[in-house]
């Protein structure tokens, strides 16, 4: 199978305080990888390295063949928190309308913030988009009037609008109850089949059960398959004792 995200022997730093050591990842066509870790362990950095909003001071990464910062308009990426404040005087079609700024094949910037400036046809891929993530009878409600699942999907549906060949999500659901955290992911499983998916979370237990494989980060990182994750992979990896939580309902 094609590696699409390659990253080997990658170091970084903040300044001279150390975050990521020595990093081997290969990540491969079609893959649903679950990355957690402990708070500070560079999950979010890890991240940011492959959209090529960071540059690693050792190592190279690849990103469909090609660097980061190249493949990023075949990235979609939906951060932990919006890049707007919430009173923001915006819709929810106007946000999704967002994901399609960038460049087009003229090398001309196309797509535009305001809907009376879209075309026609940013107009129905910012629709559909709502629809895969079922939010299109939100479409003209202000972003600021939104519950926080329907604030993740609104963000999940910007990322798709541009038609990525890969889905980078940050702790998507830490702020949602269960019951969406469940449909988010259940979301998620459908797009698997048509695009790879990265996604960060804390909540080991519960994302084992959709993801192929779990990237455990803490500075270094060693990947495990989802069999293989245990009581002792999740103390070694968080440094304590963790009381596990059945997800049976």
């Amino acid at each position: 199978m094609n590696t699409v995200i390659d990253l080997e022997s990658v170091d970084f730093a903040y300044g001279a305080v150390p975050t990521l050591s020595a990093i081997d990842l290969q990540v491969v066509e079609g893959e649903f990888l679950g990355i957690v870790g402990p708070n500070a362990g560079g999950k979010s950095t890890l991240l940011k390295l492959i959209l090529g909003l960071l540059q690693p001071q050792f190592g190279k990464i690849r990103v469909l063949d090609r660097p980061p910062r190249s493949a990023s308009r075949m990235l979609g990426y939906v951060p932990q928190h919006p890049s707007f404040p919430r009173d923001f005087p915006i819709t929810v079609e106007q946000v999704v309308q967002l994901g399609q700024l960038g460049v087009g094949r003229s090398g001309g910037w196309r797509g535009a913030l305001w809907p009376g400036q879209a075309s026609h046809a940013d107009r129905q891929s910012a629709h559909r988009a709502l629809a895969e993530v079922g939010a299109v009878d939100i479409a003209t409600c202000r972003i600021g009037n939104l519950s926080g699942g329907q604030l993740q999907r609104i963000l999940m549906a910007r990322a798709l609008v541009s038609a990525p060949q890969i889905l980078i999500l940050d702790e998507p659901t830490a702020n949602i109850d269960q019951r969406m955290e469940s449909e988010i992911f259940d979301l998620l499983k459908v797009l698997n089949a048509r695009m790879t998916i990265l996604v960060v979370s804390h909540d080991v237990a519960f994302i084992s059960r959709y993801v192929s494989r779990v990237a455990c980060i803490n500075r270094t990182l060693i990947c495990h398959h989802t069999d293989a994750i245990d009581g002792h992979t999740i103390q070694d990896l968080y440094a304590g004792h963790v009381r596990m939580i059945a997800h049976g309902h």
